[in-house]
C-alpha cells in the first residue's frame, strides 16, 4: 500500500505495504508551520543513558514525534476524527507555547523541552492489529517517542503490549475497559480518562436514587474488553442495591441490526436499559430501541456516554436520560482550564468539543508535564516523572497519576440529557448533574490484577 508523508509540504512517496487500510501520515510541522527549534538535550547527556527504544535517536535532532493512531473508518470513525482535533490542538499549543499549555505544563515554553512536536497520523479503523502496525513503523521509520490513539479498549490493550516489547511510551486515547490499567497494564502505558470501575461507581448511586432498588436491568454488551468490564461494573454496583441481570444481551462490534437483541431486551420484564455500545453502534442500537417501543415500558441509562450521541441518535431519545462521561464543555462555567479549552477548540474547529478531544488535549498536555519535570526524553526518567504523583492543574481541576497502575486520579461527571425546548444554543445537549471526585471512585491498585513490569 502507498503512504503519503507530508513534511514541510514537500510529498514524497513510500511503496512499504506494511500498513493496510488507509494510512495518512501528517507531519506536525507541516500543518502549522512551524519554525525548528533548538533541541536542549545535546548528544553528551544523551549519552548518559543508554539506548532503549527508540532513544536517544528519536530525541537527538532539532524535534520528536508522535505515532498517533485513530478509527477514521469504521463504527467509531466520528469520534476518533474528535478524538485526532484534540491531539493536533494540542500539538499546535505545544509547539507556540500556548498559554493553556503552560498552566498545565509550567516548564514548558515552546515545544517539549525545546524541541518541536512533530506527528503521524493512521487509520486504526478500531482494529488492533492494524494499529500495532502502524505504531511499529512509527517506531521503526519516525523514531516515535511517544504513541498514542485508540477509541477501542482492545486497540489500547494491543498498543499497551507493543508500548512495553519495544519500550516506547503509550498514553492511552479513548479506553473504558478495566483491564487497560488492570490486568493489561504495563509500565510503558498510561491512561488519562476515566473507565468502567469510576463510572460505575460514579453513576451508581444516581441510578439507584432515581429508580429505586431492586430493579431488574437489561444490559446491550459490545462483545470486547471495554463491553464486558463495564457491563460487569455496573452489575456489581448495581447489585448491592438489590438489583438484578434480566438479560445481558452480547452483540459484536459493528453490528447493523440489533432486533434479535432488542426482541430479547424487551421481552425480560426489565425496569431499566444499560446500553453500554458506543460509537455509532450506541447511535444504532439506542434508535433501534425506540423503534421496538422499549422506551415505552424502561429507562435508558447510558454508563459509559458515546460522543455526540445525543445529536447522532436524534429524536430527543437523550432527554432525560443519566450518563457518566469524562468532559462536558459546560464545564467551562466552573473550571478556569475548561474555559480556556473550549474557546481555542471552538474557535479553531468551530464546534464545542466533546470529551474525546478533551481526553486527547489533556494526554499530550501531561505528557509534556512529564517529559519537562524528568528533563529528559529517556523513558524510564520519563515513567518515573509520572509516577511520581505531582497534583496537576487540568481542565477539571487537580490530578494525579497513581503510580501504581499509571491510572489518572481524576473526577466523573454525570450529566442529564436535556430536553430540545430547554436548550440555550445547539450544542447544550445535557446539564452537569454532578462532579464525582476520582479518589473514591477507584478500585483498588491491584484489584484488577495490574502488574506493570519493568522500566528496562
Amino acid at each position: 500500500m502507498k503512504t503519503e508523508i507530508f513534511e514541510r509540504g514537500i510529498l514524497r512517496s513510500n511503496g512499504n505495504a506494511s500498513v493496510s487500510r488507509r494510512t495518512l501520515l501528517q507531519v506536525g510541522a507541516g500543518l502549522f508551520g512551524t519554525a525548528l527549534l533548538p533541541g536542549t538535550i545535546n548528544g553528551a547527556l544523551a549519552e548518559e543513558h543508554p539506548p532503549i527504544g527508540t532513544y536517544p535517536a528519536g530525541s537527538s535532532g532539532s524535534s520528536v514525534f508522535i505515532g498517533i493512531t485513530v478509527p477514521r473508518t469504521g463504527t467509531y470513525a466520528l469520534q476518533g476524527e474528535d478524538e485526532l482535533k484534540g491531539y493536533e490542538l494540542a500539538v499546535e499549543h505545544l509547539n507556540s507555547g500556548n498559554e493553556l499549555i503552560k498552566k498545565i505544563s509550567p516548564k514548558t515554553t515552546k515545544g517539549v523541552l525545546g524541541k518541536e512536536v512533530k506527528f503521524g497520523v493512521a487509520d486504526s479503523g478500531a482494529k488492533p492489529n492494524e494499529a500495532v502496525q502502524a505504531e511499529q513503523r512509527f517506531i521503526t521509520e519516525n523514531k516515535a517517542v511517544l504513541m498514542t490513539g485508540s477509541t477501542s479498549s482492545a486497540v489500547a490493550v494491543a498498543l499497551n503490549k507493543l508500548a512495553q516489547r519495544e519500550k516506547v511510551l503509550y498514553v492511552a486515547g479513548i479506553s473504558g475497559s478495566n483491564d487497560t490499567t488492570g490486568k493489561d497494564c504495563v509500565r510503558y502505558g498510561f491512561r488519562q480518562c476515566f473507565y468502567g470501575q469510576t463510572a460505575a461507581a460514579a453513576i451508581g448511586p444516581i441510578v439507584v436514587k432515581n429508580f429505586g432498588k431492586g430493579k431488574k436491568a437489561a444490559y446491550l454488551t459490545p462483545d470486547y474488553t471495554y463491553g464486558h468490564t463495564v457491563t460487569k461494573s455496573m452489575q456489581d454496583y448495581l447489585a448491592t442495591a438489590g438489583w438484578t441481570t434480566a438479560t445481558n444481551q452480547v452483540a459484536p462490534l459493528g453490528a447493523p441490526d440489533y432486533s434479535s437483541y432488542l426482541l430479547n431486551i424487551a421481552n425480560s420484564g426489565a425496569d431499566v436499559l444499560l446500553n453500554v455500545n458506543w460509537g455509532h453502534d450506541a447511535v444504532l442500537s439506542t434508535q433501534q430501541a425506540k423503534q421496538f417501543g422499549i422506551f415505552d415500558k424502561m429507562k435508558l441509562v447510558v454508563p459509559y456516554q458515546t460522543p455526540f450521541l445525543a445529536r447522532e441518535a436524534g429524536d430527543s431519545l437523550l432527554a432525560g436520560v443519566y450518563a457518566a462521561t469524562d468532559f462536558w464543555w459546560t464545564l467551562e462555567d466552573k473550571y478556569p482550564l475548561a474555559k480556556m479549552f473550549v474557546e481555542a477548540f471552538d474557535k479553531k474547529y468551530g464546534y464545542k468539543p466533546e470529551w474525546g478531544a478533551n481526553n486527547a488535549y489533556m494526554e499530550f498536555a501531561l505528557w509534556a508535564e512529564a517529559v519537562e519535570n524528568a528533563g529528559t526524553f529517556y523513558p524510564p526518567e520519563v515513567i518515573k516523572s509520572y509516577e511520581a504523583g505531582r497534583k496537576i492543574q487540568s481542565t477539571v481541576g487537580e490530578v494525579y497519576f497513581r503510580k501504581e497502575d499509571h491510572q489518572l486520579v481524576r473526577p466523573v461527571i454525570i450529566v442529564k440529557g436535556k430536553a430540545p425546548k430547554d436548550m440555550k444554543n445547539k450544542e447544550d445537549y445535557y446539564d452537569v448533574v454532578e462532579i464525582v471526585p476520582g479518589a473514591g471512585l477507584m478500585q483498588k491498585p491491584d484489584a484488577f490484577g495490574c502488574n506493570l513490569g519493568d522500566y528496562t
